[in-house]
């Protein structure tokens, strides 16, 4: 649990490091088919280029809410809400989301995001 607060806190700083603390060479991080940066990537670098860097680029005021953190054992949960604004767009969402964070043998073995895209697709349409 303590790992993954200080990840969280680390997102409410704007603190990218903070944030990839940590995942080591081989954890896998999955974002959800559908949403605009989905895929898995694999160590800090794939993640940072493929999701930060990516978000970074296209929206203004990208955030992920923490409402519950969850205990399940090897699993750890976050669910909270994202928000932000489409750069070449303009237009704002709010998303709610899941993080599954899986250990073994006390590292983060895999991150597993579940997120309504729905609105986020929508935010990346030009309004007709």
């Amino acid at each position: 649990m303590d790992v993954i607060r200080a990840h969280y806190a680390a997102s409410d700083r704007g603190d990218l490091p903070g944030m990839l603390a940590p995942l080591g060479p081989k954890t896998t991080w999955t974002e959800a088919a559908g949403f605009p940066y989905a895929g898995t990537y694999t160590g800090p670098d794939e993640v940072r280029e493929h999701v930060f860097e990516a978000i970074g680029r296209d929206w203004d005021g990208y955030r992920f809410t923490l409402g519950d953190l969850l205990d399940a054992g090897g699993t750890v949960i976050g669910v909270g809400t994202y928000t932000g604004t489409h750069r070449g767009t303009g237009r704002s969402f709010t998303a709610r989301v899941a993080h599954l964070w899986r250990f073994e043998g006390g590292e983060v073995a895999s991150f597993e995001q579940i997120v309504d895209s729905a609105p986020v697709v929508a935010a990346l349409r030009e309004q007709q």
